[in-house]
């Protein structure tokens, strides 16, 4: 049976893809380990890499200030990637890389049995939600698999590029925080 440590210890001697060779640091997750909320990236960009923590970076702060908005913060939730290492200059991580990852991710999800998971960006909701999953179309809706409200938003780095995007995902933000309040009985969403 699966424990934190020993999970986080299996998977940073995990070199099954090209990916565990070019790494600086395993970035496997970060928060609260019984949280009822799960937030999953792609994949760690160079500051992940180097700090071994997920969006720690501008996305990263942008994530935080999201999650500000609706009562939310890393002491309250799980947050992990797709893919546990650092593709090369950012590309997405390919199909390969991925299934060699998602077994970690599985576990990891097993180990937390969240209530919600939140898929940040079309790499994570394709992986999680459904494999033609449509960001510009599909965020926000719900799905729920086995027992588990999932839905999609925009990735932190896409808001970044684009501002346009960010009214939609207000909306989207709030319709998680109402979604919380109604099936999460351990997570206080006050917000400031």
């Amino acid at each position: 049976m699966d424990t934190w440590e020993t999970l986080e210890q299996e998977c940073g001697s995990c070199h099954a893809c090209p990916l565990g060779n070019g790494r600086q640091r395993l970035v496997f997750g970060d928060g609260c380990r019984t949280a009822e909320i799960m937030f999953i990236g792609e994949g760690p960009g160079q500051r992940e890499d180097e700090e071994g923590i997920p969006f720690v970076g501008p996305a990263g702060k942008l994530l935080d200030d999201m999650m500000e908005l609706i009562g939310l913060d890393r002491s309250k939730v799980y947050i992990a990637n797709v893919v546990k290492c650092r593709p090369p200059r950012n590309r997405d991580p390919m199909n390969v890389e991925q299934e060699m990852c998602l077994p970690w991710l599985r576990r990891q999800t097993a180990l937390l049995r969240p209530k919600m998971i939140v898929c940040l960006g079309r790499i994570a909701a394709q992986a999680v939600m459904k494999p033609d999953f449509r960001i510009t179309k599909e965020h926000g809706q719900w799905i729920r698999k086995a027992g588990v409200w999932i839905t999609a938003i925009y990735h932190p780095s896409a808001l970044l590029r684009d501002v346009y995007k960010r009214p939609e995902t207000f909306l989207d933000l709030k319709a998680i925080q109402a979604k919380a309040r109604e099936i999460c009985s351990r997570t206080d969403l006050s917000t400031p």
